[in-house]
């Protein structure tokens, strides 16, 4: 009796052991960038995590300082045919407008109830500025939340159908995991305003909104009713965008970023002050280039040119000149979005 239950320990410790080999196998031969296909895009990302994760290695970077930083818009989400905010500024401009008669008349408001793109484009930035004060301020920013959250449920993408919280690149939430998987800390630093997309950044890209540094308007604390509570105001705060971003990054982060992955000119500036730093270092933009999966815009590489995420021939030329990464969408992709099957490499027919 004694033999035969130690041979069952003895070949129960056996099966564990070969059960938790096969675990430690199947773990190591696991793909981490499943959606990346081999070249040099993907070689780049795998050689700066192994240098800066290898003790032995002349770049390693200690785990305080693996910092790294995305943009959002273009970077880790669509942003045509307009910036996602944008959709929710003008959905809420014209669900606002029975309140505002005076908006049938006056410019850029007209644009957007006439759905005149060209007018409201040719409004520029100050048109735009002044769209996101009528239709993001004058609230607490728990209404402000709560009309976002809401509004991610209903909004659908107008190419796609789908939510626009399901328009994220896959290969970049593979990228943000392995990322995180080997101690480095993830960043949203966009343009993009910090309480739109901090409803939706954790439950989408795993980043929590303490880790979001976008663009703000002024908030006032005041009592109402004996409760303490921020008001939105119709005035702006900080604009996250080309030099605000180290700006941005100095001010909430503290630290300069060792990776740092953009897609437009925009980006230019962050990217800079990443390369400017010591030690192992990865800079990458992200050209889309695909217009059957996604669009296809720049206007750097010849692609046509954009109100939203240009990627400028000058922006292009700097990367090339410093060592930057240029993702191709359409050729360092398998696929796109999540709910896309993987496609073969049109550059190996």
């Amino acid at each position: 009796m004694k033999t035969r239950l130690r041979n069952f320990l003895v070949a129960l410790l056996a099966l564990a052991g070969h059960l938790a080999l096969t675990t430690l196998a199947a773990a190591a031969t696991t793909d981490p960038l499943p959606s990346w296909r081999e070249g040099p895009a993907r070689q780049a990302i795998v050689k700066f995590v192994q240098t800066a994760t290898d003790r032995a290695s002349a770049g390693f970077v200690p785990p305080a300082e693996r910092i790294a930083t995305f943009d959002n818009d273009g970077t880790l989400w669509t942003e045509q045919p307009m910036y996602t905010q944008l959709a929710f500024a003008l959905d809420r401009i014209r669900e606002l407008a029975p309140q505002h008669p005076e908006w049938k008349t006056q410019q850029p408001f007209k644009a957007v109830l006439d759905n005149d793109l060209e007018a409201l484009a040719a409004g520029g930035e100050k048109g735009l500025l002044e769209l996101v004060m009528a239709s993001h301020a004058g609230m607490s920013t728990a209404e402000f939340e709560a009309i976002v959250s809401d509004w991610f449920k209903k909004a659908r993408h107008p190419r796609f159908k789908k939510p626009y919280t399901e328009l994220t690149f896959q290969p970049m939430l593979e990228l943000l995991a392995y990322l995180r998987a080997n101690g480095f800390k993830t960043y949203i630093v966009s343009g993009g305003g910090i309480e739109f997309m901090r409803p939706m950044t954790e439950a989408v890209y795993g980043i929590p909104p303490e880790q979001v540094i976008g663009s703000s308007i002024k908030t006032r604390y005041e009592m109402q009713e004996g409760k303490p509570v921020l008001t939105r105001l119709p005035e702006i705060n900080f604009i996250d965008d080309k030099t605000g971003k180290p700006i941005g990054i100095n001010t909430f982060i503290g630290r300069r970023p060792v990776a740092a992955f953009g897609n437009s000119d925009g980006d230019r500036e962050m990217l800079e002050w990443t390369g400017a730093g010591k030690g192992a270092r990865l800079m990458m933009l992200v050209l889309h280039d695909d217009a059957e999966r996604e669009y296809a815009y720049g206007p750097a590489n010849g692609l046509p040119a954009t109100k939203f995420g240009t990627f400028s021939q000058s922006t292009m030329d700097e990367a090339k000149q410093k060592g930057w990464i240029v993702i191709s969408m359409k050729n360092d992709w398998q696929r796109v979005f999540s709910f896309q099957p993987e496609t073969k490499n049109p550059a190996k027919k």
